[in-house]
């Protein structure tokens, strides 16, 4: 006998899947905005102060993932990350979260089950709920992900508020999950991947049976795992709020392209450093060196942390004043500058102070 297909069960019967799976990946998780859950025609929820954020994002098979390339837990947990990214990039503390999920018939069963529980508890983690959604049978995985956050009583950071003078920061990883998708995309075989020994085995094949460095083989998983599911500090969203930021956004299509975002809705410009000459970034050029010399172009390093994206991470800018506010959050760390206008094209990103000669990033219909 073969492995059940979701095509073999009626929806009443995948939805007793689902919350089985959404109560075991959430467990004890109770957020206190949630006032009606799954199970009723809407969710209800409340709010401390009358206020909450909402985002939604739509992932689709064959452009935002491949089945051959990351798990059915992977494509859950990123598709929660990223939304849940949203809201901490508002400020807020994620509360609910609304599914929407299409699929073919032929899906196995065991693919759905793992889907849902890599869903579940990234929102659990977070101290989100799932609340409800919906199911439909299609040609091709889609997947519909609304959050809501609640503000608890603090203004929201909007991209519009930087101010000359203000401080760059960002909390997260930079480069990593574009270095990931690099390999996948020059060598396939690494979608195979879900143990770090399977990946020696593929770099031992492909090298010639040589030796190959730990560097390399902790560099490769993590850049793999940051593509596959990306972890994004959520934490540090309220406070970054909380210790004044003016703007602030996720960097989802890249830095490059995600600061420009915040420079032209503040009208402002943004200088930042050269990733490859300041220590605030020696962390991630020392993640993605191995891997950038594997590939023999070790330029990819610079290309991956200002026009890749998918890491994240959140970046903000906040008063220089308040910068000593960060002190023991390790995860902010300042990149750059905001800068007047005055003699520049609002919206205008400097890396130096010269034009980055990189791409901007993605764009979902420009690329």
């Amino acid at each position: 006998m073969g492995t059940l297909t979701v095509g073999q069960l009626s929806e009443a019967e995948l939805l007793k899947v689902i919350n089985a799976e959404l109560a075991d990946a959430q467990g004890s998780v109770d957020s206190f905005d949630v006032l009606v859950g799954s199970g009723d025609d809407c969710a209800v929820l409340t709010t401390s102060d009358g206020r909450y954020c909402v985002s939604t994002d739509v992932l689709v098979q064959g452009h935002h993932f491949r089945t051959s390339w990351s798990s059915a837990e992977q494509i859950g947990a990123r598709a929660a990350a990223q939304n849940l990214a949203d809201i901490a990039a508002m400020g807020a503390h994620p509360s609910a979260v609304v599914v929407g999920l299409a699929m073919p018939a032929t899906t196995p069963l065991p693919w759905l089950e793992g889907f849902t529980r890599g869903l579940g508890s990234t929102c659990a983690q977070a101290g989100a709920q799932v609340v409800g959604g919906d199911l439909s049978a299609g040609q091709n995985i889609c997947v519909s992900v609304c959050v809501h956050g609640d503000l608890r009583g603090r203004d929201p950071v909007l991209r519009s508020g930087a101010k000359p003078g203000d401080v760059l920061v960002h909390a997260g990883k930079l480069g990593h999950s574009a270095a990931g998708l690099e390999l996948l995309q020059r060598c396939p075989d690494f979608g195979s991947v879900r143990q770090r020994e399977d990946m020696e085995r593929i770099f031992w094949r492909m090298d010639g049976h040589t030796r190959i460095s730990q560097e390399l083989l902790s560099s490769a998983f993590e850049c793999l795992t940051a593509f596959r599911a990306p972890q994004c500090p959520l934490e540090y969203g309220p406070l970054l709020a909380q210790c004044g930021a003016h703007a602030m956004m996720d960097v989802s299509d890249s830095l490059l392209r995600d600061a420009t975002r915040i420079a032209k809705a503040s009208a402002v410009a943004i200088d930042i450093d050269d990733p490859l000459e300041t220590d605030a970034f020696t962390g991630d050029v020392a993640a993605l060196r191995p891997l950038a010399k594997f590939l023999g172009d070790f330029s990819l390093v610079r290309k991956w942390i200002l026009s890749g994206g998918e890491d994240h991470g959140l970046l903000a800018t906040l008063a220089a004043a308040d910068q000593p506010k960060l002190k023991g959050h390790p995860q902010a760390r300042p990149i750059g500058r905001i800068l007047p206008a005055d003699g520049l094209e609002a919206g205008t990103v400097l890396v130096a102070g010269q034009p980055p000669n990189l791409p901007l990033g993605w764009d979902h219909f420009g690329n």
